[in-house]
This record gives C-alpha cells, sequence and structure tokens, in this order.
C-alpha cells in the first residue's frame, strides 16, 4: 500500500454509523484489495442488535425529519454533491483499492454517484399532490404524498457508491430515515459518505451505514419489525426473491433492482464499428461487473463473423492490471469465487462448441483477473444464455431474423435492458416495442442516467431508480374526500 493509499484509508472510520454518530461496534471485518489479495482494512461489523438499534432511532426522528422543509432537505443532498464532487479523488481511489475497477472508471463512478443528489436535491421542492372536484359535484378530491417511513437500503459490491447515492437521495428528498447495509466486500465507500452526510448537515438518527459479513441474520429483524416500511435492494434475483417472501409478513413496500441478461443486438444495416464501440462499453464497463452490462451478443449471421473479429481485437489489447497503475483498463473481479463462476461459464461454453477468439484464460499470481473473451459459435445449450456472467467474456451467437433476434432476446427470465444497433428507424422502433426489457440502448452502450428511470421487467426486478419517478418510490399517496359546505 502506497503512503497516499494509507492516508486515504485511514481518513475513512472504522466504526458504525449508527443513527448519525459514529461508535466502536465489534471489530472483524476485513476489507482486501481484489488484485492483491491483500487486508487493507478492518472495520466494525455490525450485529442484528445494531440494525434494531438503528431503526429505533430511524422511527423516533422519522416524524420530525418529514416534516423538515424540502427546501431544506435539498439543500443537505446540494452540500453533499459539492463535498462529493470536492473529493472525486480520494473517494475514486477509495473505490478502485476495494473494488479493484480501473481509477478512470472509479472516478466516472463517484461523478455519477454525486449527480443522483444534485437531481434529487432538486426533485425535494417538486413532490405535489392534487385537488379536484369529484365527478358529481358533491365533494372535493384532496391528494397528498407523504414520506413512506424507515427503509432499508441493500447495496451491492459492484457500484459501491452509486448504487447507494440512487436510494439515499430520494429517501431524503422524501423525508424517509434509513439503514444503509452496504455489500460486506465494499463498504469503505459508503462509511466514506457517511461522513459525508454530517458535513452537509444530515441530522442526527436520519441515516445509518450498517456493514455486516452476515447479512441475513442481520437484516432478518429488521424485515420482521413493524416500524421498518421500505426495503430496497439492488442484487442478485435470488436474495431478490427471499427479501420478497420476508416483505410480505409486513407487506412491506419494496424496490428491487435484480439480475440481467442483457442481450446486444447487432443488424447487418448497423454501423459495425459504432456497434463495436458500443460493445466495449455495455461489455468492459465496470470489467463487465454490472447487471446492465451485455451478456449475450447477437449478430445477424452476415456480420457475425466480422463483428467477432472487431471486439476481438480491442479487447485482447487491452491492459490487465491492479487499478491503481497507469493505463490499466482491465482490473481484477472482486473475489475467487467470481473468477470460478467466470472460468466455469466459459469452459461450459467450450464443451457445447464454442471456439475462444481471444482470452479464455485465469491469470496466475496475486489477484482475481480474468483475460478479456471472446467466444463465437456459442450453442443454445452454453449456460451463458442463461446466467449472468458478471467478467469480461462476450459470447457471440449469430441470428437469421428479425424475428429470431428478438425471441432470441426475450428468451430468458430477465428483462432488466437490452441494447440494439441498427440504422434502420422502422425495425428500431418495431423491435424496441416488442423487447421484454425496462431499459434499451439504441444505438449506444450505456443507459445509466441519474435523470432516466432505471428498472427491469419479470424477474429482473420491481420499481424505478432515478429519474422523475425515483421518488416516487419512497411516497405514499393519501386521499381526502373533502366536503365544503355551501359549495
Amino acid at each position: 500500500m502506497t503512503a497516499e493509499e494509507a492516508r486515504v484509508v485511514a481518513s475513512v472510520p472504522k466504526g458504525l454509523y449508527l443513527g448519525g454518530r459514529w461508535v466502536d461496534g465489534d471489530a472483524g471485518l476485513a476489507v482486501d484489495d481484489p488484485a492483491t489479495g491483500e487486508i487493507i482494512t478492518d472495520i466494525a461489523d455490525a450485529t442484528p442488535a445494531d440494525g434494531l438499534a438503528a431503526l429505533s432511532r430511524a422511527a423516533a426522528v422519522q416524524e420530525s425529519w418529514a416534516a423538515e422543509a424540502p427546501r431544506a432537505r435539498g439543500e443537505i443532498l446540494r452540500r453533499a454533491f459539492e463535498l462529493i464532487m470536492a473529493r472525486v479523488d480520494d473517494l475514486a481511489l477509495l473505490m478502485t483499492m476495494e473494488m479493484g475497477k480501473p481509477l478512470g472508471e472509479s472516478k466516472a463512478e463517484v461523478t455519477y454517484a454525486a449527480e443522483f443528489f444534485r437531481w434529487f436535491s432538486e426533485e425535494a421542492c417538486r413532490i405535489d399532490g392534487g385537488y379536484a372536484t369529484a365527478p358529481s359535484g358533491a365533494f372535493r378530491v384532496l391528494v397528498m404524498r407523504q414520506p413512506v417511513g424507515p427503509c432499508l437500503l441493500i447495496t451491492p459490491w459492484n457500484f459501491p457508491l452509486a448504487m447507494g447515492t440512487r436510494k439515499i437521495g430520494p429517501a431524503i428528498a422524501a423525508g424517509c430515515t434509513m439503514i444503509v447495509k452496504p455489500a460486506k466486500q465494499t463498504p469503505l465507500s459508503m462509511l466514506a459518505l457517511a461522513q459525508i452526510m454530517t458535513e452537509a448537515g444530515l441530522p442526527e438518527g436520519v441515516m445509518s451505514v450498517l456493514p455486516t459479513s452476515n447479512a441475513g441474520a442481520f437484516t432478518s429483524p429488521l424485515m420482521a419489525d413493524p416500524r421498518l416500511r421500505k426495503v430496497s435492494f439492488t442484487g442478485s434475483t435470488e436474495v431478490g426473491r427471499v427479501l420478497l417472501k420476508q416483505a410480505a409478513d409486513q407487506v412491506l413496500r419494496t424496490s428491487m433492482e435484480l439480475g440481467g441478461n442483457a442481450a446486444f443486438i447487432v443488424f447487418a444495416d448497423a454501423d459495425l464499428d459504432a456497434a463495436v464501440d458500443g460493445a466495449m462499453i455495455a461489455k468492459m464497463r465496470n470489467v463487465g461487473e454490472a447487471c446492465t452490462a451485455a451478456n449475450r451478443f447477437l449478430v445477424e449471421a452476415s456480420v457475425a463473423t466480422a463483428f467477432a473479429e472487431k471486439m476481438a481485437a480491442r479487447m485482447g489489447a487491452m491492459k490487465i492490471g491492479r487499478g491503481t497503475e497507469p493505463d490499466v483498463q482491465v482490473g481484477p473481479l472482486v473475489d475467487e469465487p467470481t473468477r470460478t463462476k467466470v472460468a466455469d461459464l466459459v469452459a461450459d461454453a467450450v464443451a457445447n462448441g464454442a471456439s475462444v477468439v481471444t482470452g479464455g484464460r485465469s491469470l496466475g499470481g496475486p489477484g482475481h483477473f480474468y483475460e478479456p473473451t471472446v467466444l463465437t459459435g456459442v450453442d443454445g445449450r452454453a449456460r451463458v444464455n442463461r446466467e449472468e456472467i458478471f467478467g469480461p467474456v462476450a459470447p457471440v451467437r449469430a441470428f437469421e431474423s428479425e424475428a429470431e433476434a428478438i425471441a432470441l432476446n426475450n428468451d430468458t427470465e430477465y428483462g432488466l435492458v437490452s441494447y440494439l444497433f441498427t440504422n434502420d428507424l422502422d425495425r428500431a422502433m418495431r423491435v424496441c416495442e416488442r423487447l421484454e426489457t425496462g431499459m434499451i440502448g439504441l444505438n449506444q452502450g450505456l443507459v445509466s442516467n441519474p435523470a432516466a428511470p432505471f428498472g427491469g421487467v419479470k424477474q429482473s426486478g420491481l420499481g424505478r431508480e432515478g429519474g422523475r419517478m425515483g421518488i416516487e418510490e419512497y411516497l405514499e399517496t393519501k386521499y381526502v374526500a373533502l366536503n365544503i359546505r355551501g359549495a
């Protein structure tokens, strides 16, 4: 660890941010560097009792926080946005150390994360209701919007800051209190954010940040407590199903941003170089460790070979290494189980007839590195057609017709995002209407935007994050039938 890295790690509190105060907790949660395997630091490991204590504080201040002026809540988010932007370099370095992505990508994520606070700082003052005359004319219809109440926000390791701000921003703007449980692999970014929220003036009790090594034991008592009113989760569909079952007992409001199996469709009429540019973003952003990552490349048969060769040339030339090193484009995967799954998926595809055009190997030495890989001739039986890869592997499968491309895209339990490249406007709109996904990248490989509603259909989730719809997830609607005498 360099002196600069040590300074950044030392600047982050290692205790629990419980109800806006830093408290000591049971030590023992180790955070390691996936590029070296070395322990970065040890932090406090929250217990179920800590979670319930945080919920008590959240419930105690919910009424007063909900009564806070919308402008005041928005100004807290605006100050937090400015503090994040002032600390981009430190936050990015911290993220690269705990998660592994190249430093340039970490800086991009920090900026993206900050933008959620800027967006929702403005949305805080736009919460509206309604007033109308009932159709019969006998009374008035008054509609109020009020905060849901205490929330449990569960964030993943792959975007350790942005997936937090995407939930925290609308919760604060709406007037909700919250408990944030970051992933055990990447808790430091969220602890650093907790510091920033205190500096931005967030009142005590409104927010807790509690990393834990045992997520199930930590969340179960919270989900069963009637004081909790909402859970928002970003992670695997498997865990999402468990949380939905637990949420049923208390009939909790839920927001679920779950797994994906994104198809990247390229028609023969597309600009092939532009499609490859988009594919590199959709596949290699975050080393492929993203629910929005292109998982299956469906390419019209007449251009499938040319597309695969161009992809292989680009991916094979990428520099692999620790994300803090100059010009590195591909960092490590987050842990060894992730790398093992990637290797298993490639081996399964090859066993089912696929050919490796480039890559296809785990790299030796310290760290969880896997070569950027392009596969061709991928058979329908291969697991990569059904399972999230979460790594730098691009399996290319040819199709013959528009109808086949649509059918292959929709042949999955998931429905988060699809990517589509074509220069035919009629085809673009026809296909977009028939793709069973919540988002589509049309002639571009990036869909994430704080001003847009992010979310999927089918088993990719419930609800939307970001955009004008993002704050709706944290608001209840109350209807008052108003009788005005003499009216």
